[in-house]
C-alpha cells in the first residue's frame, strides 16, 4: 500500500498547520467548531472556546463556535489548530488511530485495513503519527489499545492533511 501526503510530515514532533481547504463542507458547514491548545510533552490537546478564549466543553454547545470563527482564532497564532466536537446531534462518528504511521509516512497494516474499510474522509493526526477518519455513524464511544471511536462528548482534532491510500 502506497500512503500519499505531499510535504505533510511533522519533522521534529512538530504538529502539523491546519489545511482549511480541505476539511469537507459537511463539517465545516456545523458549529461545533473549537481551537485547541498543545499542553504537555504528549502533547494532551486542549479545547478553547474561539468565541470566549476560555475551556470548551464537549458537552456544553454554548462553548462551540462557527468554523469562520475557529479559522479566525486559530490564525491569530494562540492555538495550535482546529477541532469538532462530535455531539449526539450529528451524524458522525470519528475513529482515531493512534501510533500508526511511522517516520518515513507508511501506516500500519492494521490501520489500512480499518481505513479501506470505513473508506471515508481520513487525515493526517496533529502529530503525524496516527490517522482520524470521519465517518457517518453511531456507536458507544469506547477505545482499546491505538484504537478510539467516538460519536458524542468528544472532541477530534481537525487537521485537513488528507490521505488517500491505493492497493500497489
Amino acid at each position: 500500500m502506497t500512503l500519499y501526503m505531499n510535504e505533510q510530515t511533522a519533522p521534529n514532533k512538530q504538529l502539523l498547520s491546519v489545511k482549511a481547504e480541505s476539511i469537507p463542507e459537511e463539517l465545516k458547514v456545523r458549529p461545533q467548531w473549537v481551537v485547541w491548545r498543545a499542553v504537555g510533552e504528549k502533547p494532551d490537546k486542549v479545547p478553547y472556546s474561539a468565541r470566549t478564549g476560555r475551556k470548551a466543553s464537549s458537552t456544553n454547545l454554548m462553548t462551540w463556535s462557527t468554523f469562520e470563527e475557529t479559522q479566525e482564532a486559530y490564525k491569530s497564532g494562540k492555538y495550535a489548530g482546529l477541532g469538532f466536537m462530535l455531539s449526539s446531534g450529528d451524524p458522525f462518528t470519528g475513529i482515531d488511530l493512534d501510533n500508526c504511521v511511522d517516520e518515513d509516512g507508511e501506516i500500519a497494516l492494521w490501520a489500512l485495513e480499518i481505513v479501506h474499510y470505513f473508506d471515508s474522509y481520513t487525515e493526517l493526526s496533529a502529530t503525524a503519527t496516527g490517522l482520524h477518519i470521519i465517518t457517518r455513524g453511531d456507536v458507544p464511544n469506547r477505545r482499546k489499545g491505538n484504537l478510539e471511536v467516538y460519536s458524542s462528548k468528544r472532541f477530534f482534532t481537525v487537521t485537513g492533511h488528507v490521505v488517500e491510500v491505493s492497493g500497489d
